[in-house]
């Protein structure tokens, strides 16, 4: 929904009802992650995409018929090897989509969630997807401090879900993590779907994730570039002012002057688990004393360019200075993969497939080579999608 916010606000701010289809779990090669997002305003505009196109007219049909009723809506594509082309998503996915009527200043927490989000505010929000009727696109707004909303129709009897969704939501916005989340009526986890839980869908709305590159050369460019086109937020940093310009570096979003570990030590409360390093100086005097700090914080990801005779000296130059073996273990030096890359643009593609194969668990073989999932990270998920009742596999509708 982040990617169409913009627009969904300028709706909302309009007065001009929508609804929006969200995926909401996912099984197989489904073409999208849970979140993507498509929407439908009362006038017949479509923005946004759940499927990459396999099943866009069948919810788009679904919208305008759930702002016809005001009724939300969750339903289930998938693949029918009886007819899979009918169907759709040929590549053998399922995907769960919740579609949910938006009326503004009908629901002020939504009202506020979809502000937020807009405003680029760090902000949870889950929304009932299945379960009890009653409870069905029930919405919580959900921030690091308080929360806007409540299980409706009778907030009484439903205290403690409602108190455990705000604890459990908030938990996964301040790790970013967006999904499904199971509870029972009294608010206690659940492993299964059953007529005795509540399938809640948390969406997480944090800052995009930073990418920090030390060394203004001229690989670094094409770094920034790429990082930018993965959605990270990146900063170039080089203590030597004729090399970090902004001329040098149109695509960054901040071009920083200082001493490399010095401005890391600024930065320690921006940094967390999804923030990449790459440290592309390779020259001891700056390389060392930022790695020292590296390579002791909670970063998704540190990497240091350099042949493989720098890489040795650098690694007896950590150690020398008091890290541990685990700690020199998280370094990926030579940085990026083997792709056999020769100038900065392929040099770029390469850290960039380290980086995304190491936050999503590939294996850094061709596809080809292997039969296995080919999205890691979803075939490691605590369990399948399976919101939606067995058997409701539905075939879209022609576009």
């Amino acid at each position: 929904m982040q990617d169409i916010a913009e627009q969904l606000q300028a709706w909302h701010a309009s007065g001009r009802a929508f609804a929006v289809a969200t995926v909401v779990g996912v099984s197989g090669s489904a073409p999208r992650d849970p979140g993507a997002a498509l929407a439908v305003d009362e006038a017949g505009e479509a923005i946004g995409s759940v499927s990459g196109g396999c099943v866009e007219g069948a919810v788009y049909e679904l919208c305008r018929a759930a702002l016809e009723s005001g009724r939300p809506v969750l339903e289930r594509f998938g693949y029918s090897d009886e007819d899979a082309f009918a169907v759709g998503l040929t590549c053998g996915g399922v995907i769960d989509v919740f579609v949910q009527p938006v009326v503004p200043g009908a629901d002020p927490a939504l009202d506020t969630g979809l502000a937020a989000v807009a405003a680029g505010t760090p902000v949870a929000l889950a929304r009932a997807v299945a379960g009890p009727a009653a409870l069905l696109g029930a919405t919580l707004t959900v921030t690091a401090d308080t929360h806007h909303g409540a299980l409706s129709p009778a907030p009484s009897t439903v205290a403690a879900l409602e108190r455990a969704l705000v604890t459990e939501a908030r938990a996964m916005l301040d790790a970013g993590r967006t999904g499904q989340l199971v509870l029972g009526l009294d608010g206690r986890p659940c492993d299964e779907q059953d007529r005795g839980t509540v399938t809640f869908f948390v969406e997480s709305y944090v800052p995009p994730p930073r990418m920090l590159v030390f060394g203004a050369i001229d690989f670094a460019a094409a770094v920034v570039r790429i990082g930018k086109f993965l959605g990270y937020h990146v900063t170039v940093c080089d203590a030597r002012p004729v090399f970090a310009t902004r001329q040098r570096f149109p695509d960054a979003d901040r071009v920083v002057v200082d001493w490399p570990h010095r401005y890391l030590d600024t930065q320690l409360d921006r940094l967390d688990g999804r923030t990449v390093l790459c440290v592309l100086t390779h020259d001891a005097k700056f390389d060392i004393p930022l790695l020292e700090r590296a390579l002791r914080l909670p970063v998704g990801y540190v990497g240091a360019m350099g042949s493989r005779r720098t890489h040795r000296d650098r690694e007896a130059r950590l150690r020398a200075s008091g890290l541990s073996d685990a700690e020199i273990g998280r370094l990926r030096s030579p940085i990026g993969l083997d792709l056999g890359a020769r100038t900065p643009e392929e040099t770029a593609v390469s850290v960039a497939a380290e980086i995304v194969a190491h936050r999503r668990g590939g294996s850094c073989l061709p596809l080809s080579a292997g039969d296995g999932p080919i999205h890691h990270d979803l075939a490691l998920a605590d369990a399948p999608a399976d919101a939606a009742e067995p058997g409701s596999v539905r075939k879209p509708h022609a576009a």
